[in-house]
């Protein structure tokens, strides 16, 4: 069986069920992606398990029945503030660092239903932050951009699966860090209700309101490990059980922000995006109601600009107190805010939390689930290094306030703009909500039929027939400047084209940089024998009419042929003379066109 793109728990629970697959196969595949996806990004873990552990957990996995594991055989990693035996937690301070000996306890409950834990991932420093930024053990990025943030603290954890390393990924969620890293590498991040995963093993930031969160590439999925990982935790102060609570099966009322309150930072493509997926929620039987955003903002404000900091402080205080000078500048001078505050002032900030949490909840009265942006907009890493108060903070627009006023939330894919980065929504519902809440985010998602991570496809498979063309219709891959985004896909829109796919070749094709090429364009060539980590498509199914007429003005030295997919497929796609493709600079190890430096 060849792997697909992102490493999705049905399929890959399907195949060790029917022998296609055996953990011991999955275990291989893992770590030759990571290998290889470290010359694109080596900033995404901070500790990995051997190899020689890992094929011995394999052939644990494989003496016991599949049927009996709801995760069997099922890669993840583990943000690193939440222990893993065997590996020390650092919550990325080196002089923090711990060894540990028993795991947290979500950790254990998903290794007990078959998962296998790759390794710890980076973050910014203890949780702190929404950039992915603030680490000593370098800076993650988009899987789509090097030049802007993976989005945080949960970085590591959104990259991995973004860039299909892993099936999915624990992260935390105190402000919106396992929201923000997900929109910004286009995947889902599922905030559990507070308390619904156990904290036990977790290094808190705020341990009144952290949340263990979940990262995958399908809705679908982060329920799946949600309920696996979810159970009363009497060690955990804040457990609870995770008590369902229904939201509308039918039509379903969905508060959006008024325009006064939207806010994108000057993004007029996100501001286009945000409303075509309130067309995409109306198109399901949707009602818009407006909503008003004041209390929700200044609810967030408690957060960081208010005396919640000292819980931060309360976090860390034996280690800020000795070893204030070993964190990283920025998480320590957030820190150090605590001082500014009195016992008093944080009894007010609690009241007024409880004031502001009285008024949401009649909010829900108008709406059954709110759906805001994300965040305003993806920042470059120049930005942060420039202003990184400012840059986190606006990061954090729609995010800080759901956990101080006991929500649930789910954050989506919703589209690309022109230049390549993508957009996410979120969907947010009164807590213990988690699984309808999921299953509507994930409706969205499929309905609008957007991609996911860094090489998924639409939410199809192939029984699915999604990469099946019409009677007379004919699928095309493109690899370079025909992408969506990128400056040639108008001729693809003028024959309105299809998209069918966001996939990766087979591995053993190179792509090159062409010299003197306008607008810039890329070369793939087949090498057989080598092995690379595949490159990204775009797969489109045209009518016959429109693909004579876009092969027609096909410049020189580009050609058609077949292409061979990852999943062992074949496309029609564009090739280029050899020669003149190593006549340019060798581009393979980023990926794809899409994230070459040129």
């Amino acid at each position: 069986m060849s792997f697909p793109a992102m490493l999705q728990i049905t399929p890959l629970l399907t195949a060790c069920r029917n022998g296609a697959l055996t953990p011991t196969d999955i275990v291989r595949e893992v770590l030759a992606r990571i290998d290889a996806y470290h010359a694109v990004d080596p900033a995404v873990w901070i500790t990995r398990v051997s190899p020689e552990r890992l094929l011995a957990r394999a052939a644990e996995l494989e003496s016991l029945s599949a049927d009996d594991l709801p995760l069997y055989g099922v890669p993840f990693a583990v943000k690193d503030n939440i222990d893993v035996a065997g590996l020390p937690t650092t919550a990325a301070c080196p002089a923090f660092a711990y060894e540990v000996k028993e795991s947290a306890e979500v950790v254990s409950r998903l290794e007990a239903a078959g998962a296998i834990v790759v390794g710890k991932t980076n973050l910014d420093q203890f949780a702190t932050g929404l950039v992915g930024m603030r680490s000593p053990y370098g800076q993650p990025h988009s899987v789509f951009s090097a030049e802007h943030v993976s989005g945080g603290s949960s970085s590591g954890s959104a990259v991995a699966v973004a860039a299909g390393l892993v099936s999915f990924a624990l992260g935390t969620d105190t402000a919106g860090s396992g929201r923000v890293p997900a929109a910004f590498n286009n995947i889902v991040g599922l905030k559990p209700s507070r308390g619904a995963l156990s904290n036990y093993g977790l290094v808190p930031a705020c341990a009144s309101i952290d949340c263990i969160s979940v990262f995958a590439a399908s809705t679908a999925d982060a329920w799946c490990v949600e309920q696996c990982a979810a159970a009363p935790d009497a060690r955990s102060p804040y457990s609870r059980a995770l008590a369902p609570r229904a939201l509308p099966a039918g039509p379903f009322r969905f508060g959006v922000l008024r325009e006064q309150d939207r806010f994108f930072d000057g993004n007029t493509y996100n501001a286009a995006l945000y409303e075509q997926a309130i067309s995409q929620l109306k198109k399901m039987g949707g009602i818009e109601v407006e909503i008003d955003f004041t209390p929700l903002k200044e609810t967030a404000e408690l957060l960081y600009s208010g005396p919640f900091v000292v819980e931060r402080l309360a976090a860390v205080k034996e280690f800020y107190k000795n070893n204030r000078q070993d964190m990283d500048p920025v998480v320590g001078k957030i820190i150090d805010g605590a001082a500014h505050y009195s016992a008093t002032d944080v009894f007010d900030g609690i009241y007024r939390q409880h004031q502001l949490k009285q008024i949401a909840d009649r909010m829900w009265k108008q709406f059954d689930v709110m759906v805001v942006p994300t965040a305003p907009r993806i920042v470059t890493k120049k930005e942060v290094i420039d202003q990184p108060v400012v840059a986190n903070s606006m990061l954090g627009t729609y995010t800080n306030f759901v956990n101080l006023l006991d929500m649930a939330a789910c954050a989506v894919p919703a589209g690309f703009a022109p230049d390549g980065m993508p957009f996410g929504v979120t969907f947010i519902a009164p807590a213990l909500t988690d699984c309808d809440l999921a299953s509507l985010a994930g409706r969205f998602h499929k309905e609008a039929q957007h991609t996911t991570g860094l090489s998924g496809t639409h939410l199809m498979t192939a029984d699915d027939n999604a990469a099946q063309p019409a009677p007379g219709n004919i699928l095309v891959a493109v690899v370079g400047a025909h992408l969506k985004g990128f400056p040639l896909h108008w001729q693809l829109e003028q024959e309105q084209a299809v998209l069918k796919a966001t996939t990766r070749t087979a591995a053993d094709y190179r792509l090159f940089a062409l010299p003197n090429a306008t607008p810039p364009k890329p070369g793939l060539v087949r090498e057989r024998g080598f092995s690379g980590p595949g490159l990204e498509v775009e797969v489109y199914e045209l009518s016959a009419g429109g693909f004579g007429r876009f092969v027609a003005g096909l410049p020189q030295p580009m050609a058609i042929g077949k292409i061979s997919l990852a999943d062992g497929s074949e496309v029609c796609g564009f090739l280029c003379s050899e020669a003149i493709a190593r006549s340019g600079k060798e581009i393979t190890a980023s990926g794809g066109w899409r994230y070459a430096k040129i």
